[in-house]
């Protein structure tokens, strides 16, 4: 199983990437997703980005990273 956040794609250089999540960016690859576009949301695993979100999804899924993440602060 792979536990991974979402990240949004904030640049695109080719097959080079950088994405976002809760104000955290990250270097990665895309050559696994078709076409993508500045905007998208993606998971990662191993620096590469496999799967595609919509983007209710993506915000579900940092809902809920945030929530786990204020329960673990308290």
């Amino acid at each position: 199983m792979c536990l991974a956040v979402p990240l949004k794609l904030i640049e695109i250089h080719g097959n080079d990437a950088i994405g976002d999540a809760m104000g955290v960016r990250r270097k990665l690859r895309v050559d696994f997703i078709p076409e993508p576009k500045v905007g998208d949301y993606v998971i990662v695993h191993a620096g590469f980005a496999i799967e595609r979100l919509t983007e209710q999804q993506a915000l579900e899924d940092l809902e809920t990273w945030e929530e786990l993440d204020e329960a673990l602060r308290s």
